[in-house]
């Protein structure tokens, strides 16, 4: 696999200060053939959770070039550090009824192993979700890693790339939230847009340009969902946020320069945003993935933002291209 675009550039930033990042789905060849090409271009140092003689099967069954010395392969059920694990679970979730024969149950649970390196700082992330549902993967990361310091929502976004240079920053944008908060309140729409300038910053070293989305432009028309963008730029205003905010945006006065002069003539965002705030999930899962097939745009993710260490879902319908997007990103999300 040859890199290229924003997911090579990201490469060549994470080489720069190699982190660990921990695949639990080892029965999925994806996953594998992932982790192959990771670990083969020394991107990240790859820990494989599982049973080490069923993935070396799997790699000889599907022709995958693993390179073993520098992967690292723990099985969860006989691991030195399960006791370790189940205690560290135990006093974690306590409060909350667990015992510690319930921590010992858990732990067997590939993905709660998983976590639990991480919280314990032996992974410095985490990636699943090729097999597993969006909850069975962040049910733990936000049960044990929990959210960041003054993070009240944890969201997730999108890191989109289009052949079309001329939108975001040379085909580079964020999509935001597309794959966690389904309704989203005037505060979480606050803590989405401020998360998502900060992910933009983080992954491209670029100033965010923040959109927020509607079916209408600067009063086009009138309804309480567009009363409620107007509360949230309004609120993100008086925090004096670090970033370009404006809305509400019709999706082509947000990214197109000939609309925005018509729309939005006095905005520093309209027509040249790089950071596209959705109203709710169904409208961001829609938008995203309509980029994502008419469009022939790469859409990684959906990428957590907001916990104090990284653990990402992947789409159950990833390439493996994607889950070696979502690696990458997710280094540069320890960094």
């Amino acid at each position: 696999m040859e890199l290229d675009g924003i997911v090579a550039e990201m490469a060549q930033q994470v080489k720069k200060d190699i982190k660990t990042i921990v695949l639990p789905e080892t029965e999925d060849a994806r996953v594998l053939k992932a982790a192959s090409i990771v670990s083969n271009n020394d991107i990240a140092k790859i820990i494989l959770i599982g049973d080490e003689s069923q993935i070396k099967e799997m790699c000889e069954k599907e022709n995958i070039d693993m390179p073993f010395s520098k992967v690292k392969i723990i099985n969860n059920i006989t691991s030195p550090k399960k006791e370790y694990y189940d205690n560290l679970l135990y006093e974690l979730r306590k409060n909350k009824g667990m015992t510690l024969e319930n921590a010992k149950e858990i732990t067997k649970d590939k993905v709660y192993f998983a976590t639990l390196m991480v919280k314990a700082g032996d992974a410095d992330g985490l990636v699943s979700g090729a097999i597993h549902s969006t909850s069975n993967t962040l049910r733990p990361a936000l049960q044990i890693i929990k959210a960041a310091d003054g993070i009240k929502n944890v969201s997730s976004f999108f890191l989109m790339e289009t052949p079309k240079k001329q939108f975001g920053d040379d085909g580079v944008m964020l999509f935001s939230d597309c794959g966690l908060i389904e309704f989203p309140t005037i505060e979480q729409l606050v803590d989405i847009t401020i998360e998502s300038a900060q992910s933009y910053r983080l992954l491209t070293g670029k100033e965010p340009r923040v959109a927020l989305l509607s079916y209408s432009t600067k009063g086009s028309a009138k309804n309480p969902a567009i009363d409620k963008l107007l509360e949230v730029l309004k609120i993100l205003k008086e925090k004096q946020v670090d970033f370009d905010v404006d809305g509400e945006f019709q999706l082509d006065a947000a990214i197109i320069p000939e609309v925005a002069k018509l729309k939005a003539p006095d905005s520093n965002v309209a027509g040249k945003a790089n950071v596209l705030i959705f109203p709710n999930l169904e409208a961001g899962n829609i938008g995203y993935k309509m980029a994502q097939r008419f469009g022939d745009t790469l859409a990684i993710g959906p990428v957590t933002q907001g916990l104090k260490r990284p653990v990402n879902d992947l789409s159950r319908g990833s390439s493996v291209n994607d889950i070696v997007g979502t690696i990458i990103v997710t280094c540069m999300q320890a960094k």
